[in-house]
C-alpha cells in the first residue's frame, strides 16, 4: 500500500516538475505609423534560456503579425503577477 501511494505520488509530482515555463518580458514596435508595445510571451521548457535565445524564438512570431522586437526585458519561470498582466493587456500571452 506504501509502495502504491509513494509511486502515485511521484506520477502526480513529475509532469508538474516538466511543465515549468519561461515567461519572457519584451518590448516591440511597427513602423508607419509608429506603434510601441510592451508584451509577456511564454516559452516551454523547464530553464528559461539566455536572452539572446529567448529573442530568437520570439522574434519569429513577432514578425508574423509585423513587429519588431527591440529587445527582452526580463525572463522568469514565475508566473507574472497581476501588475504585469495588466501592463501587458492585450500583448498578455499572444505570441
Amino acid at each position: 500500500m506504501k509502495q502504491l501511494f509513494f509511486t502515485l505520488c511521484v506520477a502526480l509530482a513529475v509532469p508538474g516538475l516538466a511543465r515549468a515555463d519561461c515567461y519572457v518580458e519584451y518590448k516591440a514596435k511597427q513602423d508607419d505609423p509608429l506603434r510601441l508595445h510592451y508584451g509577456i510571451s511564454r516559452l516551454p521548457g523547464v530553464t528559461c534560456p539566455p536572452r539572446g535565445e529567448a529573442a530568437e524564438a520570439l522574434s519569429g512570431s513577432l514578425a508574423q503579425d509585423g513587429w519588431t522586437l527591440l529587445g527582452v526585458v526580463a525572463t522568469s519561470t514565475e508566473e507574472p503577477g497581476q501588475k504585469k498582466r495588466a501592463d501587458a493587456g492585450a500583448y498578455y500571452l499572444r505570441y
